[in-house]
């Protein structure tokens, strides 16, 4: 797929910007959960600085992507893990 055109809002500015056409609803997405954040933020903080806003919006998804990797890759272990004493298993069971 190609290239196209699109504008997104983000905190009451407009970004134009090329992407790829596969990734535009996911890019339109993620700028949703963004003002939907700094809404939030906004509503909950006496914080008005969109820039303040923006940069607790930030830390909160950077936070959260971080904690998502290190249960990933905690999962990722233990099944690495499982898949070698199935493989153990096998080579005992086979080997008898």
């Amino acid at each position: 797929m190609g290239e196209i055109s699109i504008k997104i809002n983000i905190a009451d500015r407009v970004y134009p910007l090329r992407v790829d056409s596969a990734e535009e609803e996911v890019i339109r997405h993620a700028a949703k959960l963004i003002n939907e954040k700094v809404k939030e933020l906004q509503e909950n903080y006496t914080v008005r600085d969109k820039q303040d806003l923006l940069s607790m919006c930030v830390l909160q998804f950077a936070t959260r992507m971080l904690n998502a990797e290190r249960q990933s890759q905690n999962h990722e272990a233990g099944l690495e893990n499982s898949v070698q004493e199935l493989d153990q298993l096998l080579t005992d069971f086979f080997n008898k």
